[in-house]
């Protein structure tokens, strides 16, 4: 296989999808025109549920194994969902005003910063700065964790792209399948990927 081949694409519910997340049998994506967040079937695309979403931008998404997190871009902060109810248990600030981009990892969260070109580490309970890594571009978009890896895309280059955790050095990078990248969602052998101008849902090889 080659990285960044397309493995799957379906069209999104919605018109402006966002977030993507995945907990390792269902999608869930976000959209910003209809403030709903949508539970999907990984294979066909098909909208098994629906939530509101707290937010009126909702964009980054993840799973921490129970909750949802999403990047609330009007409010500024990072939300803790019931996937249930939909109602916010926690929240955080997030460490810019252009904050797109949120991945979950053993009770940190990865936060990209496209107004300061870096990708920040917070403490998912107190919100306090950990560190913060140099993006591989100028314009870091979704995120997400894989081991002791981190994926980001940057919607300048439209490149997808491996850094070290330790160091942040590049380990890889690759093409994305559309014009306006926006997320990404790591399910253990394959990432998933959101365009925003296609409105589509990717599921991606990465060798």
């Amino acid at each position: 296989m080659t990285a960044g081949r397309v493995i799957r694409s379906f069209a999104a519910p919605g018109t402006l999808l966002w977030g993507l997340a995945t907990d390792g049998k269902h999608l869930w994506m976000v959209d910003e025109d209809t403030n709903l967040i949508y539970t999907l079937d990984p294979v066909t695309g098909t909208v098994i549920r629906t939530l509101t979403s707290p937010d009126t931008l909702g964009a980054g998404l993840d799973w921490d194994g129970r909750t949802l997190w999403m990047v609330g871009y009007t409010a500024k902060l990072a939300l803790q969902i019931d996937p249930v109810t939909g109602r916010v248990l926690h929240s955080i600030n997030l460490p810019s005003t252009d904050s797109p981009g949120l991945a979950w990892t053993d009770y940190r969260l990865w936060i990209s910063d496209r107004a300061g070109d870096r990708i920040h580490e917070l403490d998912a309970v107190t919100g306090r700065a950990i560190r913060s890594i140099a993006s591989p571009a100028g314009q870091p978009a979704g995120v997400a964790f894989s081991k002791h890896t981190l994926w980001s895309v940057d919607q300048d280059t439209k490149l997808i792209y491996c850094q070290d955790i330790a160091s942040g050095q590049i380990i890889r990078s690759f093409a994305t399948p559309g014009s306006f990248p926006a997320d990404l969602a790591w399910d253990g052998r394959t990432l998933w990927h959101t365009d925003y101008s296609a409105n589509r849902i990717y599921q991606l090889s990465i060798t």
